[in-house]
């Protein structure tokens, strides 16, 4: 089966695969437009990811510990 998905610029459809070298966009052109988009603040991702933040800081800790335990650069000198 193949997969299809229209050109978030243009809207023309795009067939998904590695051959695809702008995917998901149909050129280089559709590309740099919806790069240019971005640079210009046209589109914005309006608000955080529910529970981003309430995860943050644990995930943190977790993998703070998670380091701290794994690290051979700093040793306890005994």
């Amino acid at each position: 089966m193949v997969t299809k998905v229209n050109c978030p610029t243009c809207e023309k459809q795009v067939i998904w695969n590695e051959e695809a070298k702008f995917r998901p966009f149909c050129s280089e052109r559709c590309k740099l437009i919806d790069l240019g988009d971005w640079a210009e603040e046209n589109h914005k991702i309006s608000q955080p990811a529910q529970g981003a933040d309430a995860l943050s800081e644990e995930m943190l800790d977790a993998l703070e510990d998670q380091f701290l335990q794994s690290n051979k650069f700093f040793v306890d000198s005994e």
